[in-house]
């Protein structure tokens, strides 16, 4: 191999390694950005309307992908109770969203009776929030400031499982967030049951 090839190719790498460290670092910048959504208005299952902007006042607010359906929704219902009755007196919203396409607001308004979901529960009939956040899954949990930025979107906690959970990391953010910090771990691997959308 000649010389000038030699120095051809080191000089054709070192840009190559520079290239893929920009476009890297250009993606952390990205993701590091907070995301945006825009005001949205649902009913809930007794057919009254909500929009976002009305909760605009609150500390933060958490919007929850949830179903009446799925075992992993479920599982989390004791759960996402006591974490609205104990963020709530901070002035935290909590609002749960119903995005499936069969699930309709009477059995929304059954199960929450039944389970004794007491925040709001507002149903997604297109799955247009669903679609605009990307939420696949139930339950998955995302967390706004007033001006609907996305501070913390992923996992409620890191099990299923009550008794296996080591990460409360909807509760960390949050408390992360009134303590004025920025939330350590912003984006979270969601899990549970597929959202059913039209």
């Amino acid at each position: 191999m000649s010389k000038y090839f030699s120095h051809q190719l080191i000089i054709a790498l070192i840009g190559i390694f520079i290239v893929c460290a920009s476009a890297k670092n250009s993606a952390e910048a990205s993701n590091g950005d907070p995301e945006k959504i825009e005001n949205f208005t649902l009913n809930n299952y007794d057919g009254n309307k909500y929009s976002l902007s009305d909760f605009k006042d609150s500390k933060a607010i958490v919007l929850i992908f949830i179903s009446t359906q799925c075992p992993v929704s479920n599982a989390y219902n004791t759960r996402m109770i006591e974490l609205n009755k104990k963020f709530k007196e901070k002035g935290v919203t909590f609002i749960g969203i119903n995005s499936n396409k069969e699930e309709n607001t009477l059995s929304i308004k059954k199960h929450a009776n039944e389970k004794g979901l007491d925040f709001l529960i507002l149903k997604d009939e297109k799955n247009i929030i669903a679609n605009k956040l990307n939420a696949t899954v139930t339950p998955e949990a995302y967390i706004l400031n007033s001006n609907f930025e996305i501070l913390y979107h992923g996992r409620i906690d890191d099990s299923q499982n009550e008794v296996k959970v080591e990460v409360k990391d909807l509760a960390n953010a949050l408390t992360q967030i009134l303590n004025g910090e920025k939330v350590s771990n912003q984006r979270t691997k969601s899990f549970g049951c597929s959202i059913k959308k039209i």
